[in-house]
C-alpha cells in the first residue's frame, strides 16, 4: 500500500513536471502575437554586389554605399549567393584571395516613428567578417577571420538609435568579407521595436541553443554519473562506452551554443571530427547489445575516423580547405557512415535484441537530423533554416538515457524478485526446520522416556530390588524378627519414594530437591522423639541438575539420616545448606554418639558411607565427616558447574 502510494506521488510529480514544460514551450512559441506584429516591417528585398577586398580590413566608421564600383543585383531574402572567385575588377597583385559582399536593403523611414529599432534576423552565413551600416554609419561589427560560428546559430540582433542618425532611417547596408571559394547566404531580416521582435528572436534563441545546450549539459551529468558507476563495477563496460558517448556528444555540439572558438580551424577540427568518434561508440555500443562483435566494420569505422581526424590537423594538408568547404564534406561522410552503422545495428539487432534495435533506429533519427544540417551548410537549403544535428544530442540522450533507466529499474526488479524467491525459500526451509525440529522433539521425547525407563529400571534394581531380595533371604532362612522385617520394608519404600520425588520438575533448584526430603521425612520422624532443626537458605541454580543427579543427592541425603536414625541414639538432627565461590555443601550433624570414621570405613559396616562416595563422585562433589563423642557432622559439596558430561555411575547399595 505504502509503495502504491509512492508511485502514485510519483506519476503525479512527473504529470506536473512534463505540463510545466510545455507550458513554458507554449509560451516562447505564443509569443509573438499580432499586436507586435503591427509593430515591425519584414525585410525581404536587397540589393548586393562583390568587391575583391586584398586583406582583411577593419570596417570603417562610416561608409557610403553609393561609392562602390560594381553595379547592384536585386534579390529577395533569404538568399544564398554565387561564389565570388571571378571578378573582373579583382587585383592582379591580390596576396590573398578575398572578397568582399556588399548587401542593401532599403528602408521606408517614416513608418518607424519610434527612436530606438531593433534588427532581427535568423543568420548571416558566411567565413569571415560581418559589419551594418545604418544610414552610413557603423552599428554592429562581427570581426573575425574565420568562420563564425555564433552567427550560424545565434540570431541577429541590433539595436539602432534613431537619434545618432543624421536622417529618418534609409538603408542598412551589410558588408561581409570572405574568402572568395565560400558562399554567402542572409536570412530575411525583421525592423522594428524590441517589444515587437523579441518573441522571435527568443524563440529562435531558446530552440537553437538553449535547449540544446541544456539538453547536453544533462547528458553530459549522466554520463558523468555512468563513469563513477564503472569505476565501482569495472566489468560493466556498457557504462564507460556512456560516458565516452556523453562526453564526445558534448564536445561535438559546442559549436551549437558555444560564442566564439578560440582558433577556429582547431576548434572546427574538434567540433567535426568529434562525430566519426561518436558514431564508432554508438557502433560499439550496439555490438555490446546485439552480441556479435562485427570486427571488418568496427575497423573500419575506426580507421575512417582515425585517418580524418589525421588529415584535419591544421597546417598538415598541403593545401587546407576553407572551413565553410571542410565542414559541408566532413557531415556528408558523416551521414553515409552513421547511415551504415543504423543499417548493420537494424539487421544484426532483429530479433536478437530490442535494445539494439532502439539505438539502431536512434541512430537512424541521427543520421537524418545531420543530413538536414548537411543540406544546410550546402546551401540546399535556404539560410533561415533550422540547423537540426543540434537535437541529435537530444535523441541520443532520450533513448541512452532510456536504456540506463531499463536497466535500473530491471536491475531493482531482479532485487526485488530474488527477495521475494528468498523469503519464499526462507519459508518453505523454515516448514521444512519446523517438520524436522518437531521429528527431533518426539525422536527426542521418545528417547527421554526410554533413557528414564532404563534409568527408573536400574534405579529399581540396584535400589528397592536389592532391598527386597535381603528381605526375601532373610525370610527364607528364618531368624530374623518381624522389626528387622518391618524396617527393611520402611526401606524399601523410603527407596521408592526418592525415586518418585527425583522424577519431579524442580528447574535446577536445590531447595526445592530438598525440601522433597524434608517432606518425606517428617512423617518418619514422628514418635520416634528427634527434633528435625531445618535451617536450609536459599541456594544459586544447578544448570546440571537433572532426575538422575537428583536421585543421587536424595540416596547419600537418605543414607546419611538413615545411619543416624539406626547407629546414633541422637534426638536431634540439624540439616543446613552454605554456598562458596565455587559450589554448595548440605551439611546434616546428630548429638549423638559418634564413631570411628576410618575404622568403619575399612570393615565391611562402611558400604554405606562407600556408596555415599561414589555417588559423590559421580556429581563431581565430595563427602566428609567429622565426628566425636558428641556427635557426628555429615557434608555433601556439589559444584556449580560441572566440567564434563558423563552419565553418572550406577552405585550398587
Amino acid at each position: 500500500m505504502r509503495y502504491s502510494s509512492a508511485r502514485l506521488f510519483a506519476n503525479a510529480i512527473f504529470v506536473f513536471s512534463l505540463t510545466l514544460l510545455i507550458a513554458v514551450g507554449g509560451w516562447y512559441l505564443s509569443a509573438d502575437n499580432s499586436d507586435s506584429a503591427q509593430e515591425s516591417e519584414h525585410l525581404t528585398q536587397a540589393d548586393w554586389q562583390v568587391t575583391a577586398a586584398p586583406v582583411w580590413n577593419m570596417p570603417p566608421l562610416t561608409f557610403d554605399s553609393t561609392t562602390l564600383p560594381g553595379s547592384w543585383h536585386h534579390t529577395a531574402l533569404p538568399v544564398s549567393l554565387p561564389l565570388a572567385e571571378k571578378l573582373e575588377n579583382r587585383p592582379a597583385n591580390a596576396k590573398t584571395s578575398l572578397s568582399t559582399t556588399w548587401i542593401r536593403l532599403p528602408i521606408d523611414g517614416s513608418s518607424h516613428p519610434s527612436d530606438s529599432l531593433t534588427l532581427y534576423g535568423v543568420r548571416i552565413k558566411t567565413e569571415g567578417s560581418v559589419a551594418l551600416y545604418a544610414n552610413g554609419r557603423l552599428v554592429y561589427r562581427a570581426q573575425q577571420q574565420g568562420p563564425l560560428w555564433n552567427s550560424l546559430f545565434t540570431p541577429l540582433w541590433v539595436t539602432l538609435d534613431k537619434s545618432n542618425l543624421d536622417a529618418p532611417l534609409h538603408e542598412i547596408l551589410v558588408q561581409i568579407e570572405h574568402p572568395s571559394n565560400t558562399r554567402v547566404g542572409m536570412s530575411s531580416l525583421w525592423l522594428g521595436t524590441a517589444e515587437s521582435l523579441k518573441a522571435r528572436y527568443y524563440v529562435r534563441q531558446w530552440l537553437q541553443r538553449e535547449l540544446p545546450a541544456t539538453l547536453s549539459a544533462a547528458f553530459l551529468a549522466v554520463g558523468i554519473f555512468a563513469l563513477f558507476v564503472w569505476l565501482r563495477r569495472g566489468r560493466q563496460i556498457t557504462y564507460l562506452l556512456f560516458f565516452n558517448l556523453a562526453a564526445i556528444s558534448f564536445v561535438g555540439h559546442l559549436h551549437y551554443y558555444v560564442e566564439r572558438p578560440i582558433t577556429h580551424d582547431w576548434f572546427a577540427w574538434l567540433t567535426s571530427n568529434a562525430l566519426f568518434w561518436l558514431i564508432a561508440v554508438v557502433h560499439l555500443f550496439l555490438c555490446q547489445l546485439h552480441g556479435r562483435p562485427l570486427v571488418w566494420l568496427t575497423r573500419v569505422i575506426f580507421a575512417i575516423a582515425a585517418i580524418i581526424s589525421a588529415l584535419t590537423l591544421a597546417n598538415i594538408l598541403p593545401y587546407y580547405p576553407s572551413t565553410s568547404i571542410l565542414v559541408p564534406v566532413i557531415y556528408g561522410l558523416a551521414v553515409l557512415i552513421g547511415a551504415i552503422v543504423s543499417i548493420a545495428g537494424v539487421v544484426y539487432s532483429w530479433k536478437r535484441s530490442r535494445d539494439g534495435l532502439l539505438v539502431a533506429i536512434c541512430v537512424a533519427i541521427g543520421t537524418l537530423l545531420g543530413l538536414s544540417d548537411w543540406l544546410l551548410y550546402s546551401n540546399f537549403i535556404n539560410p533561415e533554416g533550422w540547423f537540426l544535428g543540434a537535437y541529435t544530442n537530444a535523441v541520443t540522450f532520450a533513448v541512452f538515457g532510456t536504456l540506463m533507466y531499463r536497466r535500473y529499474v530491471n536491475a531493482i526488479d531482479e532485487v526485488e524478485q530474488a527477495n521475494a524467491n528468498l523469503a519464499q525459500r526462507l519459508q518453505a526451509r523454515e516448514a521444512e526446520l519446523e517438520i524436522s525440529h518437531k521429528q527431533l522433539r518426539e525422536a527426542e521425547l521418545r528417547q527421554t522416556i526410554s533413557d528414564e525407563r532404563q534409568r527408573l529400571m536400574q534405579d529399581m534394581h540396584d535400589g528397592l530390588g536389592s532391598s527386597l531380595i535381603s528381605a526375601i533371604r532373610s525370610l527364607e532362612q528364618g531368624g530374623v524378627s518381624e522389626l528387622k522385617i518391618s524396617q527393611i520394608l520402611k526401606d524399601c519404600l523410603d527407596d521408592l519414594k526418592l525415586t518418585i520425588d527425583s522424577m519431579e520438575p524442580i528447574e535446577a533448584d536445590l531447595v526445592l530437591l530438598l525440601a522433597t526430603l524434608r517432606f518425606r521425612l517428617e512423617p518418619r520422624l514422628e514418635g520416634t522423639g528427634i527434633t528435625l532443626l531445618w535451617e536450609v537458605q536459599d541456594l544459586p541454580a544447578l544448570d546440571w541438575l537433572d532426575p538422575s543427579s537428583s536421585l543421587h543427592i536424595l540416596r547419600i541425603v537418605q543414607e546419611g539420616i538413615a545411619n543416624i536414625l539406626r547407629h546414633t541414639r541422637a534426638n536431634e538432627i540439624r540439616i543446613s545448606t552454605s554456598k562458596d565461590a565455587k559450589g554448595v555443601t548440605i551439611s546434616i550433624e546428630d548429638n549423638g554418639q559418634g564413631f570411628d570414621v576410618e575404622k568403619t570405613l575399612s570393615s565391611a559396616a562402611g558400604r554405606g558411607l562407600h556408596n555415599q562416595q561414589r555417588r559423590a563422585m559421580a556429581l563431581e562433589g565430595a563427602i566428609s565427616w567429622k565426628s566425636s563423642k558428641t556427635g557426628t557432622q555429615f557434608m555433601l559439596w556439589l559444584p556449580l558447574e560441572r566440567q564434563t558430561k558423563k552419565n553418572e555411575m550406577q552405585v550398587v547399595e
